[in-house]
């Protein structure tokens, strides 16, 4: 979902300018913008088959309306959990190409030379929401906010919860497991 927000961002579309103030303040973006942009995203043939959403719901109204956009479908919900020292550490960590925007992580996935792009030689910037003091905001958002959905995804009995604490490459591996892919 954030990759979808971050195209309207890009584009400047008339959802990108009302999202704009939220993410570079660090406040979570106002359910009925999210919703528009998921409900109109998932109408693409591409998902058909299925598809992994990253970042949404964060809220049981968000939660309520995705199941409407979804419903009878196998829905399962994958919920990573991690202190926030180790995702302080590791969102601040991110860098992106200003050029194409191919992802980077100083640690996990670093580009071969420090600062430039692998792809297309672009530079590689922090984005304003992955500074440590807004990501502190948004984990202090994100709690208040999600500890209600855990329960409803708990009670419907689709939440599965993973340790996110580790190395990649393990976490990857206990999801692969988790569910039998």
């Amino acid at each position: 979902s954030g990759d979808i927000l971050r195209e309207h961002l890009k584009a400047n579309t008339d959802i990108g300018n009302i999202a704009k103030k939220y993410v570079e303040s660090g406040e979570l973006v106002p359910d009925d913008v999210v919703e528009g942009m998921i409900a109109d995203e998932l109408k693409k043939t591409i998902y058909a088959n299925g598809f992994i959403i990253d970042g949404f719901p964060r809220t049981v109204n968000q939660a309520k309306m995705l199941d409407k956009i979804i419903e009878n479908t196998n829905t399962k919900v994958l919920y990573l959990k991690a202190d926030d020292d180790f995702l302080v550490n590791r969102l601040s960590k991110r860098r992106v190409c200003e050029g194409c925007g191919k992802t980077y992580h100083l640690i996990n996935i670093s580009p071969q030379k420090e600062g430039i792009c692998d792809i297309c030689g672009g530079k590689l910037i922090q984005r304003a929401d992955d500074r440590e003091d807004v990501v502190r905001r948004r984990l202090a958002a994100y709690k208040e906010l999600t500890t209600p959905l855990i329960e409803y995804y708990d009670r419907k009995k689709i939440l599965f919860s993973v340790n996110g604490n580790g190395e990649l490459i393990d976490t990857l591996t206990e999801i692969k497991k988790t569910f039998e892919w």
